[in-house]
């Protein structure tokens, strides 16, 4: 997660590519030490099976797919990474924002930003999407591609997709989504000709600078270069295209800010009503302030559904904000007010660095 329809020229037929029988050059080396210890589903009968039956849905070649998923490995390491969090483990946004907003990123995201200034500027012309925040998401992801995973996408997808740990309370559902994209992943490979055996991404199978999963990149990556092919991993117009694309697709409102200051007035407080929708915008300016939510007088003309928004900090106070719809986009790039807030906060303070940094 973390994309528009691909664009008619990323194809360059339906045949797909032959698989190569060794490793060739540094990525897919690095790939195979990653995959050395995992255990073919060549051997899984029920792997094979629905092998069989993505071809016929997609209208892929049969052979070619069962190939691919039977060079697929089962790798028990990312079935250990998809485990739930310990229950009653604390959540602390001070802990989580060190984690994304430090000195690293900062100057990684001047750099990126001053040399992409003009692409960002066009995007958010044509997207109404504000530089800062497609900044934000690309550092919070790969460090701007610095770090865009080091797993073969299709060892991770297929773990994922017949492998799925049971102990998470989700197993079957989150089994059948990852099926589904690797049936997506298997279709882009083929249409473009490619090796699936070849693509590096996270452990749950997102891919490129932006980590798009392949059902992402199938519906909002973008050929935003105009050079014919989409790349997530090389082409930073591409990748800040698509990003942009996937804000404005879900409803990204322009010159709408992601959140408000909020405090609280103790006799008319009802946090538990507030907190009920989670991150969701429920209520109006009126039914928000009217349960014990302060805003400041200019957030009052506020069009839209706010939610009351709460970030704990382990032992410490939590703190609290309004988010509006915008907010909300956010996480549909992935599911997390504590991931909304580092993106939005990693876009201000590269802005604010790069004001202040001298001209490249």
């Amino acid at each position: 997660m973390f994309r528009s329809l691909i664009v008619a020229a990323l194809f360059i037929g339906t045949a797909a590519a032959p698989l190569p029988a060794a490793a060739q050059g540094k990525p897919r080396a690095a790939a195979e030490r990653n995959s050395q210890r995992g255990i073919p589903y060549a051997g899984n009968e029920e792997a094979m099976r629905w092998a069989d039956e993505a071809a016929q849905r997609r209208g892929l070649d049969p052979a070619w797919v069962r190939l691919a998923v039977g060079r697929a490995q089962m790798l028990p390491v990312i079935a250990r990474l998809m485990q739930p969090a310990p229950t009653g483990t604390a959540k602390n946004w001070r802990v989580y924002r060190s984690r994304f907003i430090d000195a690293v990123r900062i100057r990684a995201g001047v750099k990126f930003w001053q040399e992409n200034q003009a692409l960002l500027e066009r995007a958010e012309r044509e997207y109404g999407v504000p530089a800062e925040i497609i900044v934000g998401i690309v550092g919070v992801e790969t460090i701007y591609g610095q770090q865009m995973g080091n797993f073969r996408v299709i060892d991770a997808l297929a773990t994922l997709a017949f492998d799925f740990p049971q102990s998470h309370p989700r197993a079957g559902e989150r089994s059948e989504y990852f099926r589904g994209e690797l049936e997506q992943f298997l279709l882009l490979q083929s249409q473009a000709k490619a090796d699936p055996l070849r693509p590096l991404g996270s452990y749950a199978g997102a891919m490129g600078m932006p980590q798009f999963m392949p059902s992402s990149w199938a519906k909002w990556a973008v050929d935003f270069d105009g050079d014919g092919r989409i790349d997530l991993a090389r082409s930073a117009a591409d990748v800040i295209g698509s990003v942009a694309n996937y804000f404005k697709s879900y409803g990204w409102q322009t010159g709408m800010p992601t959140h408000y200051m909020v405090s609280f007035d103790p006799a008319r407080l009802d946090l538990e009503a507030l907190l009920a929708p989670d991150i969701l915008p429920t209520f109006s300016v009126d039914s928000f302030t009217a349960k014990g939510a302060v805003l400041e007088e200019s957030v009052l003309e506020h069009k839209g559904p706010l939610a009351l928004v709460e970030l704990q900090n382990g032992d410490a106070d939590p703190q609290y904000i309004a988010g509006t719809e915008n907010f909300y986009v956010i996480t549909r790039y992935n599911w997390s007010s504590y991931y909304a807030m580092a993106v939005i906060e990693l876009g201000r303070e590269v802005k604010q660095a790069r004001a202040a940094a001298p001209p490249s």
